[in-house]
């Protein structure tokens, strides 16, 4: 037991020892505080155990860990010439949305459980850890790969159906919208000939500046009628 914790010790060491932006921080840190890196990380590591048990946000918290250090690695391999920490990280991406999907449908059970958000903390954390047999390599190993190998033609046939579904749908949308499209813009250009229409009989009309005659009067003048 001692051994296996000594091991974990050198690993992390070995990992808040290495040159990047991160250890760069904590580097400041431990020059001004005067309190070994190591022992910095244990401290904050604590304090989001405690927060995960007690804490507001729980959920966001343990979700968004279990992403950005994951993130970081990940580009950092994506930028690297090597191989295996392309595999690495693929392998967690694959067990942390297995994971997602299990917890998307039993969450709001599995949420009532004490320290639950603290456990689902713990096992992303031994899944994303720098050691072979971490949490992602042992569950897509023993879970999801003979899972995968035993219903793989099923997954194909549904993968191909929803493929031709989505395909069928947006084709369909496409052309209604290319219709609509159509119709709109007939409809513009009614519009536009009928008041080119209207504009070229207003000016053919012709003008006149006579004026309007006169209505007849109806009162007789009596010749014998004297002023």
């Amino acid at each position: 037991m001692a051994t296996s914790t000594e091991g974990w010790k050198a690993k992390l060491d070995k990992a808040l020892y290495e040159q990047n932006a991160v250890t760069d921080v904590l580097k400041m840190i431990e020059e001004k505080t005067k309190v070994k890196r190591t022992y910095l990380v244990m401290g904050v590591a604590g304090l989001i155990a405690i927060w995960l048990v007690f804490g507001y946000a729980a959920a966001f918290i343990s979700s968004f860990l279990g992403f950005v250090y994951p993130a970081y690695c990940s580009i950092k391999a994506i930028e690297s010439t090597e191989k295996d920490d392309d595999t690495q990280w693929l392998t967690y991406w694959t067990v942390y949305s297995a994971f997602g999907m299990v917890e998307f449908f039993s969450d709001i059970f599995l949420s009532w459980f004490p320290f639950y958000y603290l456990f689902k903390m713990i096992l992303l954390i031994w899944c994303m850890a720098p050691i072979s047999n971490n949490g992602a390599n042992v569950l897509y190993h023993r879970v999801l790969k003979p899972f995968f190998l035993k219903h793989e033609r099923e997954i194909e046939d549904a993968m191909n159906k929803a493929t031709e579904f989505a395909s069928s749908t947006l084709d369909e949308v496409w052309k209604g919208m290319s219709q609509a499209k159509e119709a709109a813009s007939e409809h513009v250009a009614d519009l536009a000939a009928q008041q080119v229409k209207d504009a070229m009989k207003a000016q053919s009309a012709p003008e006149t500046n006579e004026p309007p005659p006169q209505p007849e009067s109806t009162f007789e003048e009596d010749p014998d009628h004297q002023d």
